[in-house]
């Protein structure tokens, strides 16, 4: 089999930028990073403990298809998605490693060493699925991750959150890139053949589960650490997170996806992407000396 792409693309090839971010530097993190919010922390801890290797999954499955993608346009496309997601992976766990530093266990679950057992155990899963449904899953997190990227860079109440700047600068720059290929995934399994009941099924079941998934781990991340048991202070904090613009309202912009016929090009951000490249990586863009 080989694939063309017979599918649109408004956003533009994504671009590899070999980041360096200073996490620590010049003021060490502080434990609760997001200014005494402590569920907010722990999501992000959470978060970013499991991108690492949910992203080296994701780039499994679309190599499983480059083997015959004959398209050059779609191929420089998924070249692109590969070597940024390549990059989130290794800048995360450099913030994963000062987590771990930092307090927090659950961040050490997510982390192991490439070819050590539990990747093999992951990578055995994979297998076990068709390529198509493993195709599938990410097209489907790569939704999540571009709708949340558009709240974070598209709301000023969450770029005005306090809390530690560097990690608000990898934020940023992960949002931005993630709206640059959000439709990598989904057009190699759109132009490979991919089933809409499969695509669409599959976002229904994670769609129930992801709030109870989330808040269970960010709960599990706040009982590992003794530093966070304040349950008073944890359940006002919670309340307000849950009614606040990171999650309130998110799950309703992901219905779209479930919609037969959809693209993520549907959502257009190319206004917002030119406006956060400019902000990131123009002549005086906040990341430009944290390219490397």
């Amino acid at each position: 089999m080989t694939i063309g792409q017979d599918v649109k693309s408004l956003t533009p090839y994504p671009k590899v930028r070999r980041m360096r971010f200073r996490f620590g530097q010049p003021e060490p993190m502080t434990h609760i990073f997001a200014e005494g919010d402590i569920p907010l922390t722990h999501l992000i801890a959470v978060l970013s403990g499991a991108f690492p290797p949910g992203e080296e999954s994701f780039i499994r499955s679309v190599r499983k298809f480059s083997g015959e993608i004959t398209d050059p346009v779609l191929k420089k496309r998924v070249a692109g998605f590969i070597g940024q997601e390549a990059v989130h992976g290794q800048q995360h766990r450099v913030l994963n490693d000062q987590l771990i530093a930092l307090g927090f266990p659950i961040v050490r679950i997510f982390t192991f060493e490439p070819g050590a057992l539990r990747e093999r155990a992951l990578v055995a899963v994979e297998n076990m699925v068709p390529r198509q449904v493993h195709l599938a899953v990410t097209a489907l997190a790569e939704h999540y991750t571009a709708t949340l990227a558009k709240r974070v860079l598209s709301t000023p109440e969450i770029q005005s959150l306090p809390g530690d700047p560097e990690v608000l600068n990898l934020l940023n720059w992960h949002a931005f890139e993630e709206l640059e290929h959000k439709s990598v995934a989904f057009d190699v399994y759109r132009a490979s053949g991919g089933s809409e009941a499969v695509r669409i099924g599959l976002m229904a079941g994670s769609y129930a589960l992801t709030i109870p998934v989330v808040g269970l781990g960010v709960l599990v991340s706040i009982l590992s650490d003794p530093r966070s048991w304040r349950p008073i202070k944890v359940a006002r904090q919670s309340v307000r997170l849950v009614r606040g613009p990171i999650v309130k309202g998110l799950l309703e912009e992901m219905r779209p996806y479930m919609r037969p016929g959809f693209h993520p090009d549907d959502i257009d951000t190319s206004e917002l992407l030119e406006r956060w490249r400019v902000e990131l990586f123009g002549a005086q863009g906040e990341l430009v000396d944290r390219i490397g």
